[in-house]
């Protein structure tokens, strides 16, 4: 068979810079991956590295850590909600990857908090590992099929097959929120709650309900909505609309609902937070941008992204994770007041 049968071989590769430089393969690697001292003599080394420039040759990284066992890429997969917190949370878990030589690819889960599929052809051949934020672990199965370790951020912990997890104390958030506007005077509320079925939203409403189910006098209302502003205005305004005492706060999952809440108000002509306190959660950049600026729950979003890149590469190297809840933190502003003497309707 004449050498015209095989294919033009577009690159160099090792092979052809040992053949030129006189040498084994693994002289090649040695010298090449600066691993030649003390192994390989000085002129050798220069003969090598002569003969790869020559040929033009550059090492195939990706070859080499899929030889290792490694990509030195990580997953971060988020839920199609919204924008800004799971941009934060990225660049917290970008900037720790980088630190280590770790690249991260951010997925949103097309399907929101439900099945997220695998974005390649085998997550295994692709990655080394998986974060998943605001998500549950059930949603990750084609994922968790590639026998990947996964880390959970803002999740469960009841959820098993986790390999490390990062959580925000987000009930101790919603409890601030209530000692906030009962102190206040604050007693009747309502909980504009959010849709989407995840545990973080079911947290809030659990820590709601107990705080002010401690409080005699004390009632509360929920109006579930979408997280976007005109779901946020529209259920604020049948609430506000509703028969019964109109409530003189409103509880909102995140700022985006809050945002929607104060539109509502703004519209029935009552004014925020002399008629009407209303609260967010998060502390999107939204919070300052709308008037009055709202008192909110600030989440660490970057910290969360940090720590769980961090437990990630802790698993990677066979090290303990770590654990332990991040603290959040209430940040009142202009949209919570005392209550009104009377905040029943007109």
């Amino acid at each position: 068979m004449t050498s015209a049968a095989q294919p033009a071989q577009s690159r160099p590769t090792s092979r052809d810079v040992a053949r030129a430089a006189g040498v084994s393969q693994a002289t090649v690697s040695l010298v090449l991956g600066d691993k030649w001292r003390g192994r390989v003599s000085e002129a050798t080394a220069g003969r090598v590295r002569h003969a790869a420039d020559d040929l033009g040759y550059r090492p195939n990284l990706a070859a080499r850590h899929l030889r290792l066992g490694q990509t030195r890429t990580a997953l971060l997969v988020v839920p199609a909600l919204t924008g800004e917190y799971f941009a934060r949370v990225y660049a917290g878990a970008a900037a720790v990857a980088a630190e280590h030589g770790f690249g991260v690819v951010l997925y949103p889960s097309p399907e929101g908090t439900g099945p997220a599929r695998d974005p390649f052809a085998s997550a295994r051949a692709s990655l080394d590992g998986v974060i998943a934020s605001s998500m549950a672990a059930g949603a990750l199965d084609a994922l968790r099929g590639a026998g990947l370790p996964l880390v959970m951020l803002d999740s469960d912990p009841a959820d098993t097959g986790v390999a490390a997890r990062v959580n925000l104390d987000i009930a101790d958030g919603m409890r601030q929120v209530a000692e906030h506007l009962l102190a206040l005077g604050h007693r009747r509320f309502l909980h504009l709650a959010s849709a989407v079925d995840s545990w973080t939203f079911a947290v809030r409403a659990r820590a709601l309900h107990d705080a002010l189910g401690a409080v005699p006098g004390a009632s509360v209302r929920t109006a579930p909505a979408a997280l976007d502003v005109q779901a946020g205005r529209e259920a604020a305004h049948r609430a506000l609309t509703g028969p019964g005492p109109r409530p003189s706060a409103l509880v909102c999952d995140d700022d985006i609902l809050a945002a929607g809440a104060c539109k509502a108000a703004h519209r029935l002509g009552l004014r925020v937070p002399d008629d009407l306190s209303v609260t967010g959660f998060d502390d999107l950049a939204l919070a300052t941008a709308v008037e009055p600026e709202l008192t909110t729950v600030r989440l660490p979003a970057e910290q969360v992204g940090e720590r769980g890149m961090a437990a990630l590469l802790a698993v990677l190297d066979g090290r303990p994770a770590g654990s332990g809840s991040l603290p959040v933190r209430l940040v009142p502003r202009g949209s919570s007041a005392p209550a009104p003497a009377d905040g029943t309707r007109t």
